[in-house]
């Protein structure tokens, strides 16, 4: 074998030695990405299926979450109904009067009350009902379709907005003490909880304390938050939020106003004002005018809103503190009198309770038993 032969002999010794570890490194890796892989998608089969998890017990902890607030309500309402209907009592005018009775003492009113016996005979002429058992399921049916579900309920559910009209932009409004502050640190938390970049405007500039308030409140839901001096312009707080959302690509702004003014005048103006200004940077803004009522002050709650939508387009109710009150059948007649849907009810003190309205949970958790004393829970929804 010549010089060249040997030569060559060991170039391609050198060669195949080379590519025999090259097979067995690329055999490692080819093993290592395969066990990489096979963890990587076990984790994701695992954190998919907790996410699933929490997608589905979720509604269970909100429904269980309004039931424990609604129970004053519940024990003023439906323990009572229950009590008239069972027996076997035949359906006539006396059962439907002390029906009547026990709704108004519930804080439905006088003239959604009315309207739910009105109906109520009407079915029972028109099913034949005769028994008192029958009239229960029907009760619920009539209420229920008295409270309105808003046209954006689906994206409420999940916070959604246009994202090609941003920052979506709401007004919020309501007298002192309703709970005005609170509910916008609770809005701003559930949008940025939903992946939105949030930024609070700190418009009510009359009250000493409420900058301090919110700025706790924007401090514990993550978000920015827009203010100024004690007795400055609110329309100018307003402008200055809008601007600093559209210059960093906010999603979401939350303006708070003054609850108290002189007069209804006065209110007015400013909230054309804010409207005005805020125009001038977004053309649509406000999105959206939440009104805040407190559920503790019955059919007063209604009285506050009748005079906000004399100087207000307002487009939904935000019910504070349902769990605190036996008077929380004041929803159905916000509903069925204002003709407003009722957006988000807050049902605790935690920064978390803050719900959306859904008028099937509502019902369900207000009656809370079937007419056989079957505990109501959300597997049994319709």
């Amino acid at each position: 074998m010549g010089f060249f032969d040997k030569f060559k002999q060991k170039i391609t010794e050198k060669v195949e030695q080379f590519t025999e570890k090259v097979n067995k490194v690329g055999d490692n890796i080819s093993t290592q990405v395969s066990n990489v892989v096979e963890k990587t998608t076990s984790v994701v089969e695992k954190a998919t299926e907790s996410i699933a998890e929490v997608v589905k017990i979720a509604p269970i902890l909100q429904f269980n979450k309004l039931k424990e607030g609604l129970s004053k309500t519940r024990s003023n309402l439906s323990k009572n109904i229950l009590g008239l209907l069972s027996g076997g009592r035949k359906i006539d005018d006396k059962l439907l009067e002390e029906i009547e009775e026990i709704l108004i003492l519930a804080d439905i009113g006088v003239k959604t009350t009315q309207k739910i016996i009105g109906r109520l005979k009407q079915r029972v002429k028109d099913d034949k009902l005769e028994l008192s058992e029958q009239i229960y399921a029907t009760l619920k049916e009539e209420i229920y379709n008295l409270l309105i579900k808003s046209p954006s309920a689906d994206n409420d559910k999940i916070y959604a907005i246009d994202s090609t009209k941003t920052p979506h932009t709401i007004l919020v409004i309501g007298v002192n003490g309703v709970g005005k502050t609170t509910t916008i640190g609770k809005l701003a938390y559930n949008y940025k909880n939903s992946g939105k970049e949030v930024v609070i405007g700190a418009a009510d500039t009359f009250r000493a304390a409420a900058n301090e308030q919110l700025e706790i409140w924007s401090q514990r839901a993550g978000v920015d938050i827009i203010q100024r001096e004690h007795g400055a312009d609110p329309a100018s707080v307003a402008y200055d939020t809008i601007h600093s959302a559209v210059s960093k690509n906010k999603d979401v702004v939350i303006i708070d106003t003054a609850g108290r003014l002189h007069n209804k005048a006065n209110l007015m103006q400013e909230l054309e004002k804010m409207s005005r200004v805020m125009k001038k940077v977004k053309e649509s803004a406000p999105d959206d005018v939440y009104l805040v009522l407190d559920a503790t002050t019955g059919q007063n709650a209604i009285q506050q809103a009748k005079e906000f939508m004399k100087v207000a387009k307002i487009t939904g109710i935000i019910l504070t503190k349902l769990d605190g009150t036996a008077k929380g059948g004041v929803v159905i007649p916000i509903a069925d009198e204002l003709q407003i849907p009722v957006r988000y009810i807050g049902v605790g003190e935690q920064i978390g309770d803050l719900q959306v309205f859904d008028p099937t949970f509502f019902v369900e958790a207000l009656f809370g038993n079937d007419i056989d004393g079957s505990e109501t829970n959300i597997d049994n929804l319709g």
